[in-house]
């Protein structure tokens, strides 16, 4: 194991900046009351989610009101497309939904379930070879029952990011509530909710140096979902349960820093990405960048070789001190092909000799350099070996 330890995961992840541990530390052991209680303590954390909700509407460009906070990404995304799903039906409106192949689980399981157990159609668009929907597809699979649409703005295993202000103007058009998952494109890509013109958008705090386990959902007014579970009336009754007051904190002021610092490190990124990438392309032989070549998020770079087994690959790269990822998911053993890969028109020996390596605040020049030499020479004895997918 290399005493040398690179993180080339930030995707997957990022550390809590410091700035932002600090400002959560009181909320712990001084103001630590529970926000919906009448007495002082309780009205000081109440105060300081209060806050974190105007901070949070400050950079969404929307009103506090319509931040809901939540424990995640993952239920951000089930409270959007599940809650406006119900509310459709409580109302007699048509039950379609409408998403793609790119989305994480708790968008694509959530309307799956929604199809497979409470009757509503659901339609998954198409995408190119680089993960980008066809906005002509997208206005062709939108009919007069489609009640929900949700579309990635940003993937995590490929980087693409989508024209989510065209595609919701076009759902605006046709009374269809949009919905994006913003947890990649938090911290990297704007999120005015104005400018990008969607009903509902869903980000995570760990994404973008904030803690992990709390989240926010965006919810335009007058849009009523029902609860994705039950108990006390938090959040005005749509989502139950005692609020995340250090987390909320953190959140708000992670998110915060990001924008208040965006261009700088947006300007770092790039330089990051764009060596690692034309390293990786020079250095191996057949290496190919998955995802779109431009509209992609600026610390993320993906790519394909051959011959190769990406778990291999992996734990090559892990003795050697680098953390990295594939888009191949390990199930008791039998590796299965990522199924956003598999959308882009890749084989399945493709999809399972994939690396992802996504850049952060922190990564160098050096760090790049010595990842591309190590990348290199594992690919290169992999493929010596034979070990590639079989």
């Amino acid at each position: 194991m290399s005493k040398r330890a690179i993180y080339l995961d930030h995707s997957a992840t990022t550390p809590t900046d410091a700035r932002v541990l600090d400002a959560m530390l009181p909320y712990f052991n001084e103001s630590y009351g529970n926000p919906s209680s009448s007495h002082g303590f309780g009205r000081k954390a109440d105060r300081a989610v209060e806050d974190a909700r105007e901070m949070i509407a400050s950079v969404f460009n929307c009103k506090p009101s319509e931040v809901i906070f939540t424990s995640g990404g993952s239920e951000s995304d089930n409270l959007a497309v599940r809650g406006a799903a119900w509310d459709a039906r409580r109302r007699g409106k048509g039950l379609h939904i409408v998403t793609t192949p790119l989305e994480h689980d708790a968008v694509g399981k959530t309307a799956k379930q929604l199809a497979d157990v409470a009757g509503f159609e659901l339609t998954v668009l198409p995408v190119d070879h680089v993960g980008l929907v066809d906005v002509e597809d997208f206005a062709a699979a939108c009919g007069e029952s489609t009640t929900v649409a949700s579309i990635m703005y940003a993937n995590n295993e490929v980087g693409t990011t989508q024209p989510i202000a065209q595609l919701a103007a076009l759902a605006k058009e046709r009374g269809i509530l949009f919905h994006t998952d913003a947890v990649q494109a938090a911290g990297q890509l704007m999120l005015d909710v104005k400018t990008l013109g969607v009903d509902m958008m869903s980000v995570s705090a760990h994404k973008f140096y904030g803690p992990k386990g709390v989240g926010a959902l965006y919810v335009r007014e007058g849009i009523d979902l029902v609860p994705s579970q039950s108990g006390g009336s938090h959040e005005n009754g749509r989502r139950a349960g005692t609020l995340n007051t250090p987390g909320i904190v953190g959140l708000a002021y992670a998110l915060k820093l990001a924008y208040d610092e965006l261009e700088q490190h947006t300007q770092h990124y790039q330089v990051m990405r764009d060596r690692l990438i034309g390293s990786v392309l020079t250095r191996v032989p057949d290496a190919r960048l998955s995802g779109h070549p431009e509209r992609r998020l600026p610390t993320h770079a993906s790519f394909i070789f051959n011959d190769i087994n990406s778990d291999m690959l992996l734990m090559h790269l892990d003795m050697k001190g680098i953390a990295a990822s594939s888009g191949s998911a390990c199930k008791t053993g039998n590796p299965e092909p990522s199924n956003v890969l598999l959308a882009l028109g890749y084989s399945r020996e493709d999809a399972l000799s994939s690396l992802r390596l996504t850049v952060g605040r922190s990564t160098t020049a050096n760090d790049i350099d010595y990842a591309v030499e190590i990348i290199a020479e594992s690919v290169e004895k992999i493929q010596q070996l034979g070990l590639g997918v079989r």
